[in-house]
This record gives structure tokens, sequence and C-alpha cells, in this order.
């Protein structure tokens, strides 16, 4: 069971959408795991052949469980004994771990083609249940499933494709990762005054000819911006973890997305920096739809670098975000408005964004987050070159 969120302890295994003997390639999706979140389709993170299921639908499994095996072919051909199908924790959410204990000897995995060892009353009462048998552990002779074992599979909760969210439990979530927050990370706030007009007058001139499923919004601009600006202030790019700072390499900005009903989640775009603004602008819209629809990716959950949250479309002025750990900022923007504003000796009305930045005292200072809004700012000047 992958940690999905730096409060998260375990998770309820909705479904299962691979079987024993499918072949499996890294990134392929093999399961849903429901989380105070909601649901996230948990991604595979090796390619092989799906082994033995560990885990039934409707069980809930601590983070660092093994969920199910994978056969992985190595250099002359052989497999060598299967390997967990999602790793514990990953490392740029937690520090260094113990290894996983070894997983108790079980009945031999079926392989693709293969007739599952059962008894005759198992086979007719699988039959008559719909439930397959390639999927079960056996507790009889030589792991032969039996008809006990086919009533106790039975006994558990149907699995759903897509469970209801539970928003009280989504509430508490989001409550433990931000006292968490402000308990542990040294919080500094900085807040700026950008003209926007450069910029505004860019989308317009871009979005002239374009159908409104293909126009490019303020916010597709923000998060490149923000990406670029990363490249030069790793301080804010990255996790604190057993007491020290990692900066991360890559850019995966995190968006935070309000959910119907209630909620938040903040899944990452990845690459932002690499990005044009059209493929960040559809990367964006995918991402709101599938968090609203409860269809994200367990790697968008897991790697965000910095968050980004804008309040803009809900007519707040400005926002100050609380760091969600282990990362060590976040950046928000609120609405562009029509202000007074000096320019080449004058009073002239400007569109003008409020920008904010809340960091971590342990990894900068307010001098380096001074300077990582001001790229930001000179950048939002250049739009031409994003």
């Amino acid at each position: 069971m992958p940690s999905l969120g730096a409060d998260m302890e375990a998770g309820t295994l909705v479904e299962w959408l691979k079987k024993p003997g499918d072949a499996v390639s890294r990134g392929d999706i093999i399961a849903v795991v429901e989380t105070q979140k909601g649901a996230i389709e948990i991604e595979v993170f090796e390619n092989g052949i799906v082994g033995e299921i560990l885990v039934q639908p409707g069980a809930k499994v601590p983070v660092g469980q093994p969920l199910a095996q994978i056969t992985v072919a190595g250099e002359t051909g052989k497999a060598p004994p299967p390997v967990a199908v999602a790793p514990p924790r990953p490392a740029i959410l937690e520090g260094p771990r113990a290894p996983a204990p070894p997983v108790a000897p079980t009945a031999p995995a079926v392989t693709a083609g293969a007739r599952r060892l059962a008894s005759p009353a198992a086979r007719k009462l699988a039959a008559e249940r719909g439930i397959d048998l390639a999927s079960l552990s056996g507790s009889g002779p030589g792991g032969a499933v039996i008809s006990t074992d086919i009533a106790a599979v039975a006994k558990r909760p149907p699995a759903t494709r897509k469970p209801g969210l539970d928003l009280a439990e989504m509430r508490k979530a989001i409550g433990t990762a931000m006292a968490r927050s402000k308990r542990e990370i040294p919080h500094y706030y900085l807040g700026t005054s950008i003209d926007l007009s450069r910029a505004m007058a860019f989308l317009e001139r871009t979005n002239a000819d374009r159908p409104p499923d293909r126009r490019v919004m303020i916010g597709a601009v923000l998060i490149k911006t923000v990406a670029l600006a990363l490249r030069r202030a790793s301080a804010f790019n990255g996790f604190f973890r057993d007491g020290a700072f990692a900066p991360s390499k890559a850019i995966h900005v995190g968006v935070a997305i309000a959910l119907r009903g209630g909620g938040l989640v903040a899944p990452a775009i990845h690459d932002a920096d690499g990005l044009s603004l059209d493929d960040l602008m559809a990367a964006t819209r995918d991402l709101v739809e599938r968090s609203r629809a409860g269809r994200l990716r367990g790697s968008e959950m897991m790697d965000p670098t910095i968050t980004l949250t804008s309040l803009g479309d809900r007519g707040v002025d400005s926002v100050v975000g609380v760091i969600f750990p282990p990362q060590v900022a976040i950046v928000g923007f609120g609405r562009p408005a029509l202000r007074p504003w000096v320019a080449g000796g004058r009073v002239e009305p400007r569109q003008i964004l409020q920008a904010s930045l809340a960091a971590d005292h342990r990894v900068s200072d307010g001098h380096a987050g001074a300077l990582f809004l001001a790229d930001i700012d000179r950048m939002l000047q250049e739009p031409d070159k994003l």
C-alpha cells in the first residue's frame, strides 16, 4: 500500500483491475484504493506478470504492506522471487526504512493458462457465485481452494468502482495534515503585488481566434511561471524529511482543486517547467475533471514538489497557504483586479495580482523568498517568453 499523503496511515482496497497471469508495465493502473481523500488509482512500478494477489477487495491495509506480487524477468530470462507490486512509502515522502518483512509462504501462484487446484465442491460454488478461482489463496492440501475459502470471499463486502467520498473523513485528513504542518514547520510569509496587464494582453491575443475549449487561462500561465522560477530557486522545490532538506531535480507542481460538495486535493502536474502553455492548460483541465470524478492516480498524489493555490476565480483578492508536509513551500494567487498603479511617473489603471509565498524557515529565509517572488513577477512581464 503506497503512501498517498503525509497523513495517510492506511487505505481500503476497492478493486483489482488486473488478475494473476496478466502482463503489466510500469505505469499501468492495477488497482483502486479508497483513502480519506477519495478513490485513487494505483499504478504498478514494475514490468512483469501478476502473480499472487495478497489482499482482497474490502480489506483495509496499512501503508507499506504488499498488495500483490509480480514476477519480474531477470537478465537470464529466469524469473526471480516475486516482488511487491506497490512500493511502501516512496522515498520522496519518507526517510530510509527497514526492509519489509518477508511474505509468509502461500499457495503457488497460478500462471497464465494454468488450471487452479480446487475441490469439486469449491469449483461448483465459485461458478455459482461468479468468483474467480485464480484470485484466491487456497487453504486445502497443496494450496487447493476448498469450499470454506469460497464462503469466506462471499462474506466480504462487495467492491464498488466508485466508492462515495466521505467528506467528514476528508476534512479530518486535511485537519491532521495542516495541524502537523503548523506544529512542525516554522512558516514565514511574504506577499507582493504584480502588474498582470502584459500577461492578460498576451492571453487576449493568444485566445482571439480560438474556440472556448482551446483557450489558455491565466492559471496555466501562473503554473508555468512558478515552475520556471523554481529552476533557479531549488530551496522551495523538494522535501524536508529526517531533519534535512532534499531538493528535487524534477518540478512537479501540485494544483489545489476544490471538490464539489467540499474538500480539497492537490495532485501534481509532472515536469511542469517543460510543458507548453497549451499542454499545461490541457493537463489542468484533465486534473480537475478526474479529481471531481474520483479518478486520480497514486503518482499524482505522492510527488508534488510544491503546491500552488489560487482562489481568484472565487473573488478572493489574496490567499496565504499552509505548507503541505513534507513539501517546503506553497504559492498563492488572488484574483486579478483593476487598480491604480504608478507606471512611468503616472497613475494608470492596471490589472494587479496579489501573490504570496509561505515557506519553511528550516530551508530558506525571506531574502531567498523575495528573490523567488521577484522572478515570478519578472517573467509575468515577458509572457511571450513562457
